[in-house]
């Protein structure tokens, strides 16, 4: 009889330890590409893989710089940075973390099919001190290196090793290793279970050397392309957090009780031009790039009718933007947010100039899953264009097959969001607006707007130490890029995130989620 009761009494705690384990469902638009944490430089992907992956630096909940994986960063000379590692961290395969992981990040970041090129391109070397202390050195003074560690996971270099993912996936050749769907980071959450397009289940790492707010044991990740089911299973309790918020359902959630969280977002949404072939691939011109003419350029910017995009489309939910980041943005210039005047007339005239008096025809790229309602604009856009006789073939598809295709610059005409990570204008200047150099410069540069005093500017900003000097060159360097159209800006786009009524979360201006900081109340 005692038997018998110890064993129900056991399977009782045992139900009751179950019982207590916490599942939290999360939805987007669309799924996490990779788990490669080097392999596409991308906000959503960034986000989610913060999670698992932890960088030196990370940012807070007012994205202040915090103590991650370094406890403390110190300049020691104006080129060399020195990073004290956390001690008694471990992978989430056990494996201690220390000087070599950080080494050998680094060196794969900066290595073929890394989509972080971008941020390692000042580094000229990376040093281990001791097993818990690496020296950085750029290859010119740097004041915001630690700005620009942010996002840059660290990997196990013995994992990497073992699993014959020393290199990163590229997602240009559409090449995959273990990486992409297996992961071993030092993060709060470690992964389970990955199904792309399906599903990727996170549990909490209960060996974790910091702090998880969370109360969740588990986190399901799903991906809904479609808007309506997305609401849809937000109403019938099946998620408990969900982003992008389809713009036309704020007010209904707002209404059924659902704690729905607003605020500017970091992201510019613009338009990019190939301006290097000298005949477009997908054009119906042939002998010439009419991109290559800034007449044509500003045809197109003066042709787009911003004010009724963010009416119509976007819900008043934008702010149109004449430069290429925000205001919230270190180095964003007030005097030159003005755009050129939406003039359907005008436009008709630059194109005539150029040659072009009956328009022409091209090929425009579009993501349908990315951005807040980013097909939506492409079509507006495409009608805007056609008023002035040109002609959008408009080809809106998954940014899974997007990306891949924009990246490798198999484009003439596209639409690209851009958050730079370190909330200061040189991310943005020397990604998306500096010449191409096959190094990290102009990674994102996709249609290859070049400006020799342009890049001029960008490499004295990034070593510059005096702000006012430092302004002075971003707001020259921004007038050039600016009369020159080098690319069209759109509008900064509004967070929009809806949670359940007991789910308690934070919401940064960059759109990243961390799972660490969500909690649910009454499970």
């Amino acid at each position: 009889m005692k038997f018998k009761q110890s064993v129900l009494t056991a399977a009782l705690v045992l139900a009751c330890g179950l019982s207590q384990a916490l599942t939290l469902r999360v939805a987007n638009q669309g799924d996490v590409q990779s788990l490669d944490p080097h392999s596409l430089n991308e906000s959503q992907q960034l986000s989610f893989d913060g999670n698992i992956y932890e960088s030196l630096i990370e940012r807070g909940k007012k994205m202040e710089l915090v103590p991650t994986l370094a406890t403390k960063w110190t300049q020691t000379s104006p080129t060399v940075w020195r990073f004290d590692l956390r001690h008694g961290v471990k992978f989430h395969d056990g494996t201690p973390f220390t000087a070599d992981d950080v080494v050998f990040t680094f060196k794969r970041a900066a290595g073929e099919g890394s989509d972080m090129k971008g941020y390692t391109n000042p580094i000229k070397e990376v040093r281990k001190v001791s097993d818990f202390a690496v020296d950085i050195e750029t290859t010119a003074p740097y004041p915001i290196l630690p700005d620009t560690l942010t996002t840059l996971g660290m990997m196990s270099k013995k994992w990497c090793v073992d699993n014959k993912a020393e290199n990163p996936v590229d997602r240009r050749k559409g090449i995959e290793n273990a990486a992409s769907f297996k992961a071993n980071g030092t993060g709060p959450f470690k992964v389970k279970e990955r199904q792309p397009d399906v599903r990727t289940v996170l549990v909490k790492n209960t060996n974790y050397w910091g702090k998880i707010e969370s109360n969740a044991d588990e986190v399901v990740f799903t991906p809904i392309g479609n808007a309506a089911t997305r609401v849809a299973a937000v109403l019938s309790g099946d998620i408990d957090v969900m982003e992008p918020v389809p713009l036309q359902d704020i007010e209904r959630l707002k209404g059924g009780g659902f704690n729905v969280l607003q605020g500017p977002e970091l992201r510019t949404i613009f338009l990019g031009m190939d301006q290097k072939r000298d005949e477009l691939l997908f054009s119906n011109v042939k002998g010439k790039n009419p991109f290559k003419d800034v007449r044509v350029r500003k045809a197109f910017y003066q042709a787009i009718d911003i004010e009724t995009i963010k009416d119509k489309v976007m819900r008043g939910a934008s702010l149109p933007t004449a430069e290429m980041v925000g205001a919230a943005v270190r180095g964003f210039q007030p005097d030159l947010n003005k755009r050129f005047p939406y003039d359907p007339e005008a436009s008709k005239k630059l194109l005539a100039e150029a040659g072009y008096p009956n328009g022409f025809e091209v090929t425009m790229n579009c993501p349908n899953d990315r951005y807040v309602n980013d097909a939506a604009i492409c079509q507006a856009v495409a009608a805007n264009l056609a008023r002035v006789g040109v002609k959008i073939n408009l080809l809106a598809e998954t940014k899974v097959s997007y990306f891949p295709k924009i990246l490798r610059r198999d484009t003439s005409f596209y639409l690209l969001g851009w958050t730079p990570s370190t909330v200061d204008s040189h991310d943005t200047m020397v990604a998306i607006m500096a010449t191409p150099d096959g190094k990290g410069q102009g990674q994102f540069n996709l249609g290859s707007y070049s400006n020799a005093r342009f890049d001029e500017l960008t490499h004295k900003v990034q070593s510059e130490i005096d702000d006012k000097k430092r302004n002075e060159m971003i707001h020259e360097a921004f007038k050039i890029h600016q009369d020159e159209v080098g690319h069209i800006p759109l509008h900064q786009q509004a967070l929009a995130w809806v949670a359940a009524r007991n789910v308690s979360l934070v919401q940064l201006p960059n759109n990243y989620m961390y799972f660490k900081w969500i909690t649910v109340k009454g499970k």
